[in-house]
């Protein structure tokens, strides 16, 4: 009985949790992502230069990566409900607050303010999943939550398309109205996870007495079998934990390069000004996405993790492929399939790849690692606006950039191919596994 008794406690887990971390995700994403919808009226109105703008859409991960170790650990301290509160309330003010910015400087400053107020969210987030899912339930779970990237896109394009079309009820313009809507909303469902969500099982009214103790005995088994470090800074200094750092800052130079200026692509492929036309044709790669995301991420929990590596590295690189395609082709449809592709392969590859951390760490060391991760993975954001612009000016190519994220695609794909075979989590590591790091 106890095997069907977890595999209903888990299923009641992800009705229960899952839709609601990602509608969070939703929102997130939308408030990090929405300044490339208002990338041409925002500049124009408060004089911010193609470099400025590139130099501030990066910045807010520079206060991203700052406190993120910091704020997962706070996490396990203080409660999940109680810090994802803090988080989107902070956020969703700094996020309304952008409809005031009026110079270079109150940009960089509010852009660097909204990293530090979202800090901890995704490895939160992550690290909350792990206490309540198995191992081997989680790339799907971690796939449902991802549909937070495709569904902030699908639905808030053209929100933040429709938004923009306010320009001027009430004395507004649309770009403050996109800022102000969005970032009340954020404060809005942060208020609402305080009393949702539940910071373990053993609090889950929601679930059975013999649900509790299955996902208890199951997690437990789980954290004592983990080959990796125990402890916070053996989980920020270990070898395997700065590997994944390189992985998913390469994944996220891709992603973000991308997803900054997706509308802004999707408007020169269509000859048509960034609005609730171009707002609905960006949601078309976003769709294919969610798709993909969690046919691929089923089929990955069929696998035994040493293999999830290479459904990790094809999809990648497909996204590489695609966003390549997308700035090869002048054909509007072309174009925009390869966006599709893009998107689909790059948004599939994320939930597999924290399996990795997630199957590896465990303990104080699980809330650092983890942090660690996706502190200077996210460090990508920063980078790749700024590579992008910097390329292009440099080969005078408005293709080079797209071409150069691409590479960093295939550079994590090679490096999924050479990392080492993570023991299957339901085993014990022998001592002598635990360093090794490369294939044998």
């Amino acid at each position: 009985m106890e095997p069907d008794t977890l595999r209903s406690a888990v299923r009641r887990v992800m009705v229960r949790l899952i839709p609601f971390l990602f509608l969070m995700y939703v929102i997130a994403f939308l408030d990090r992502v929405n300044i490339g919808f208002a990338k041409e009226e925002f500049q124009a109105h408060a004089g911010i230069s193609d470099a400025a703008y590139a130099l501030g859409a990066g910045l807010f991960f520079i206060g991203y990566a700052l406190f993120e170790v910091p704020s997962n650990l706070i996490m396990t301290r203080v409660g999940a409900r109680w810090w994802m509160c803090r988080i989107m309330v902070t956020w969703g003010v700094i996020s309304a607050a952008m409809s005031l910015v009026n110079s270079e400087f109150l940009f960089y400053l509010m852009r660097f303010l909204l990293g530090v107020a979202e800090a901890g969210f995704f490895p939160g987030v992550i690290l909350y999943i792990t206490y309540w899912v198995p191992h081997a339930f989680r790339a799907r779970c971690n796939a449902l939550f991802y549909f937070g990237i495709p569904l902030a896109s699908m639905l808030g394009a053209p929100l933040s398309g429709a938004l923009l079309e306010l320009d001027g009820v009430a004395g507004i313009l649309g770009w403050q109205w996109m800022f102000a809507v969005e970032g009340l909303i954020a404060c809005v469902v942060g208020v609402w996870a305080l009393f949702y969500l539940d910071d373990s099982p053993e609090q889950a009214e929601w679930l059975t007495e013999d649900q509790r103790n299955a996902l208890r005995t199951a997690l437990d088994a789980e954290a004592e079998a983990k080959p990796g470090p125990h402890r916070l800074l053996s989980g920020l200094l270990d070898p395997r934990v700065l590997y994944f750092c390189l992985i998913y800052f390469l994944i996220q130079c891709s992603v973000y390069g991308m997803t900054f200026y997706l509308p802004t692509q999707v408007s020169e492929a269509v000859g048509s000004e960034v609005g609730l036309l171009v707002g609905l044709i960006t949601a078309i790669p976003w769709t294919v996405a969610l798709i993909a995301n969690i046919v691929v991420n089923t089929a990955a929990d069929r696998l035994v993790q040493p293999k999830k590596r290479f459904v990790a590295a094809a999809s990648v690189a497909l996204g590489s492929v695609g966003i390549a395609a997308s700035a090869t082709f002048s054909s509007p449809v072309l174009a925009i399939a390869g966006l599709s592709v893009a998107a689909a392969g790059y948004i599939a590859v994320q939930p597999v790849f924290w399996t990795f951390p997630a199957a590896y760490l465990t303990g104080t060391a699980a809330a650092a690692g983890i942090g660690l991760i996706n502190s200077l993975g996210n460090l990508g954001g920063f980078v790749a606006p700024v590579a992008k612009t910097w390329i292009e000016s440099t080969l005078g190519s408005d293709t080079a950039g797209l071409h150069l994220l691409a590479l960093c695609g295939f550079a994590a794909a090679a490096l999924f191919l050479t990392l080492s075979r993570a023991q299957d989590p339901s085993r014990t590591s022998k001592p002598q596994e635990r360093g090794s790091f490369h294939e044998n």
